[in-house]
């Protein structure tokens, strides 16, 4: 299981003293640059350049398996962009989906679809720390230990998950905020927000993961009331009981993303995603010349 070190830089001290350790004799930068305890916030920062290695090509598709349904959704993706780059991160989401981390075969997989070099892709998926270049556990539980889930009670409850958590297939991590201040303290579980948080839920999490059940479906946000009294009606209009968190009426309720199919301002939306037309691939220059 592994946890990320929640400690902050120490800003004490006299400004010029700091100023003396960050800056040499000669007004330049020390050889070394202050930095958070856990060190620099992009991994391998410090990692040497291997120049012996080949210059980055494209994977070639005759010798680079993709599963189908990896490529279907990668493709997907890059449909609804007018530059394909675009698609990096869900397609890097779904590569990791079915690898369970980006390996190095996951992202030679996705530079494949995407027609990019793998070194492109691996640039993206190092800058954001929900892509994992390494192994990892299944399940994902992301604490929120902002001010607002602070306060509330949310470093309590990462105390609780990492212990409940310890020596199964579970990852838990502190989060700087995951936007939901409203139901805090909370936690995304495998990416389903679920909150108000307590103390006892911890070990519902570790067993509903477990028993492969919908976790903490109580406290799920899809189902929490909304503010919009039109989306607590039923089916012919009546108010429904003033439950805080409940199963909707019209499931796509929990879930208004989607495109429908003929827009009609008098319907509710279906959550159907309706990507556009494929976008094409640049020519890279030296081959313009044959077309």
């Amino acid at each position: 299981m592994s946890f990320r070190d929640r400690s902050a830089p120490d800003h004490t001290g006299n400004l010029q003293e700091r100023r003396g350790e960050r800056y040499g004799a000669n007004g330049g930068l020390a050889a070394r640059v202050p930095r958070f305890g856990h060190g620099s916030r992009v991994p391998g920062w410090d990692d040497a350049v291997d120049l012996s290695k080949d210059p980055a090509v494209i994977p070639d598709p005759a010798t680079t398996p993709v599963p189908d349904e990896l490529r279907r959704e990668i493709e997907a993706s890059m449909a609804k962009y007018p530059d394909r780059r675009s698609a990096a991160i869900p397609s890097l989401h779904a590569a990791q989906a079915v690898h369970g981390w980006c390996s190095p075969e996951a992202i030679q997989q996705v530079a494949c679809v995407m027609r990019l070099t793998p070194a492109y892709l691996t640039s993206v998926a190092s800058f954001y720390d929900m892509f994992e270049l390494h192994p990892k556990h299944t399940h994902d539980v992301f604490v929120c230990t902002n001010i607002s889930c602070s306060i509330l009670g949310a470093d309590e409850f990462y105390d609780a998950m990492a212990a409940a958590a310890e020596g199964q297939d579970i990852d838990v991590r502190s989060f700087e905020c995951l936007g939901a201040c409203d139901i805090g303290p909370m936690a995304s579980v495998n990416g389903e927000y679920v909150g108000p948080l307590e103390l006892a839920d911890a070990e519902r999490i570790v067993e509903d993961l477990a028993a492969g059940r919908p976790v903490l479906e109580d406290k799920q946000l899809r189902y929490r009331r909304s503010v919009d009294p039109n989306a607590n009606m039923d089916s012919a209009g009546a108010s429904e009981p003033a439950s805080e968190f409940a199963e909707p009426d019209h499931p796509h309720r929990a879930d208004t993303a989607g495109l429908t199919e003929k827009p009609d301002p008098t319907s509710r939306p279906h959550a159907t995603d309706r990507p556009g037309p494929t976008a094409p691939l640049e020519i890279p220059p030296q081959d313009q010349s044959d077309t």
